[in-house]
C-alpha cells in the first residue's frame, strides 16, 4: 500500500486520467473529489463488497435454480 501525506485542496493523480482531490478535513471525515472517465466505476468500497456479495448470491442462486430445472 502506498501512503500519501496531502492537505486540503492538493490531489494525487492515478495514472492519467484519474485525480483525487482533497475537498475538506472535517474531524476524523475527508471529503474527496474524483475525477475519472465515466467508463472507471467508482464506489465506497462498503457499498463494491456489497456488491460483490449481490453478484455471488445471484451465480449461485442461478445455478441452484438450474439444477431444480434439471430434476423436474
Amino acid at each position: 500500500m502506498l501512503v500519501l501525506s496531502r492537505k486540503k485542496d492538493e490531489s494525487i493523480m492515478i495514472g492519467d486520467q484519474i485525480e483525487i482531490k482533497i475537498l475538506a478535513v472535517e474531524g476524523e471525515q475527508i471529503k474527496l473529489g474524483i475525477v475519472a472517465p465515466k467508463t472507471v466505476k467508482v464506489h465506497r468500497s462498503e457499498v463494491f463488497e456489497a456488491i460483490q456479495v449481490q453478484n455471488r448470491e445471484a451465480l449461485s442462486a442461478s445455478s441452484s435454480f438450474l439444477e431444480q430445472l434439471k430434476g423436474k
